[in-house]
């Protein structure tokens, strides 16, 4: 069924951006299909290790929301609000891969996607109406015969206000907005703010300050926003005025893989020693072709269901086994459980032969074997335990003694 919500305006070439939006993907992917939702108070189990999220539950069915349960509640209150509520072992790896194959389905129909996160996708329709028919309704229509699981679809001026709309609108139906973004978003909740990263810490001081709709924000000046909040009250400003950047598409390029199955219950040196033979594998591969490494995705299949996944961007794309593990290894401290496989991929590359550190190839070989010499010197004199360094385990540990160990230093 196809909705369209037409707005006064002068009716100019604007940008139509389209959103794609799949409800509770995450959960959906993790339970085993969107029917396994339906009557079933669900969410996906807190993550272990010290990362950020840990002990704060994931998405949540239509069912636990009914009992209160949100998304990065603590998990004491969710089952204090919910006591029936399951806990589904989150999965990662299976979300990409089912998310890839959703993105994939869509730039068939011809569009230059650009996705912030599993579950969304934006796309402008401007180059896709002389493929699909002449008009936005049967682009949207192309776009939802590609699709294989019940999605929200909008068009609005702006990726912010298709958004808006693909939230208002329900499954298996089309939302089109015509005329002007400002007025669509006008009598919004700020609560929008919250889809972004940056505008999402504004959302409590605004309501707090009586703010309640994007329109009151869209009267006040942006010198004010921004003498109050910085460049996150002038993205919100701009936001509520509908004046969102246009989407960036995503830069196709095949990941590289490697894998290795681990010994049973394998932790500590083991799993570092796993991540440098991962390292000089991929740094191996031919097809490479001598680029250097921008991001990399550490992921292990675990012993007891699910999967858990790590993006790492290095500050300057590098091709050098020592400072790739350097930065990739405290990340195995984060491993909510044992793993059985662990993985990394190299999902961006920057220019061959983009390493620079060459130029000073024999300053830099003198200072390491002088600091070699003085490790060594200090260990004669004082002991193998004279030089050591601090390797992060449990951060979010109340014992003091098990947020950090102390391993032998390697110059």
């Amino acid at each position: 069924m196809l909705a369209c919500a037409r707005f006064r305006g002068m009716r100019t070439s604007v940008r139509m951006i389209a959103c794609v939006l799949v409800p509770r993907f995450e959960l959906a992917v993790a339970a085993g299909g969107s029917q396994a939702l339906a009557g079933r108070a669900l969410a996906i189990a807190p993550t272990g290790g010290g990362s950020a999220g840990a002990g704060l539950i994931g998405e949540t069915s239509g069912a636990a929301e009914a009992f209160g349960v949100q998304r990065g509640m603590g998990l004491g209150e969710a089952l204090a609000r919910c006591p029936t509520l399951e806990l589904v072992s989150a999965d990662p790896l299976a979300v990409t891969a089912a998310w890839e194959q959703t993105l994939r389905a869509l730039e068939q129909t011809g569009a230059a996607v650009a996705s912030e996160r599993p579950g969304l996708a934006c796309f402008a329709l401007g180059g896709l109406r002389g493929i699909h028919g002449g008009s936005d309704e049967l682009v949207l229509a192309a776009v939802r015969r590609a699709l294989d699981r019940p999605a929200r679809i909008a068009a609005a001026p702006g990726g912010f206000c298709a958004l808006a709309a693909a939230l208002a609108t329900r499954p298996r139906r089309t939302l089109i907005v015509r005329g002007s973004a400002r007025e669509y978003l006008a009598p919004l909740s700020v609560t929008l703010l919250r889809t972004r990263v940056r505008t999402a810490p504004l959302v409590e001081t605004l309501e707090r300050l009586g703010i309640a709709r994007l329109g009151d924000i869209a009267l006040l000046k942006r010198a004010m926003l921004a003498d109050r909040f910085g460049h996150a009250g002038i993205e919100a400003h701009r936001l509520a005025c509908g004046e969102d950047d246009p989407p960036r598409p995503r830069v196709l390029e095949e990941p590289l893989r490697e894998s290795f199955e681990l010994p049973e219950a394998a932790s500590g040196q083991t799993l570092e020693h796993a991540l440098g033979v991962l390292i000089d594998r991929l740094l191996a591969r031919s097809e490479r072709h001598g680029r250097t490494l921008r991001q990399a995705t550490l992921s292990a299949r675990l012993i007891d269901g699910g999967s858990w996944r790590e993006s790492v961007t290095f500050r300057e794309a590098l091709a050098e086994r020592q400072r790739m593990r350097v930065a990739l290894a405290p990340r195995l401290a984060l491993l909510p459980s044992p793993a059985e496989s662990l993985e990394l991929a190299a999902e961006r590359f920057g220019p061959a032969g983009g390493d620079q550190q060459e130029l000073f190839g024999q300053a830099t070989h003198r200072r390491r074997a002088r600091l070699r010499e003085a490790v060594s010197q200090m260990r004669v004199a004082a002991g193998a335990d004279a030089a050591l360094r601090v390797c992060w385990a449990e951060l979010g540990s109340r014992v003091p003694e098990r947020r950090a160990m102390l391993t032998p230093f390697e110059s």
